[in-house]
């Protein structure tokens, strides 16, 4: 396996016209479907059938956030929860990431599925009958989903890829196979080359400045680019 650091080069020079070309081949529209921003439906008691959403938020996106509406650290973002175990105290561990906060149906918190916050909202999205609240300040993730690029040490959304063209891996949506402009493939083909390089500078920072935890029962260590820190985002 190639080092990061190998990675983040190939990153840095990926070319923005040959991603938007396997973008514009695979072709995309979304479809406002809003289904990247939820988890499985809640059952009627507010339990969920599967997997929360999971959407990586990078600490500076999470400031940014936190910007908006004056949002505690975790109004935002909480533990990644892989590598984290349940115990008698809860949740306990230690993991590599932060993800957008989530209600209690596992969706992301900042879906609002009435629709109603477009008038307190003017960069609102509108997605199927609801909007994401936090459209112009959204992770890089949601900018490019449903597509990844293939390299060591980028994270692939939502699953395993369902198509691809070159280095570009395209993941389960129904809006895959649409027509898409060159402009907005343009767009979407420099976010995802930003998103490639952020993932691996991150990890290399993660990976540089890791220093091995021991939290007990019922506590969690994230540790992200700036150092080993609380689920509240206070450095530890």
């Amino acid at each position: 396996m190639d080092s990061l650091e190998t990675e983040l080069e190939r990153a840095r020079s990926l070319s923005v016209d040959e991603l938007a070309d396997a973008i514009e081949s695979i072709g995309f529209e979304c479809t406002r479907c809003g289904a990247c921003c939820k988890a499985a439906d809640c059952d009627s008691d507010g339990s969920e059938e599967s997997e929360p959403h999971t959407a990586t938020v990078f600490p500076d996106e999470i400031r940014s956030i936190q910007k908006r509406e004056e949002y505690d650290w975790r109004d935002v973002a909480r533990p990644m929860p892989y590598g984290l175990s349940e115990g008698p105290e809860g949740q306990s561990g230690e993991t590599f990431e932060w993800a957008l906060q989530t209600d209690a149906c596992g969706d992301c918190m900042f879906y609002d599925e009435s629709g109603a916050a477009s008038a307190d909202e003017p960069d609102a999205q509108q997605t199927g009958g609801g909007e994401c609240t936090i459209y112009g300040d959204r992770p890089l993730v949601c900018k490019t989903y449903p597509f990844s690029v293939a390299l060591g040490g980028t994270s692939q959304p939502m699953g395993e890829a369902v198509d691809g063209e070159g280095m570009v891996r395209a993941h389960e949506c129904e809006g895959l196979g649409r027509d898409i402009s060159r402009t907005e493939a343009e767009d979407l083909a420099g976010a995802l080359k930003e998103r490639a390089i952020r993932e691996l500078e991150e990890a290399i920072q993660v990976r540089d400045e890791y220093e091995p935890a021991t939290p007990a029962d019922g506590e969690i260590v994230v540790h992200d680019s700036e150092g080993a820190k609380s689920p509240d985002g206070s450095v530890r």
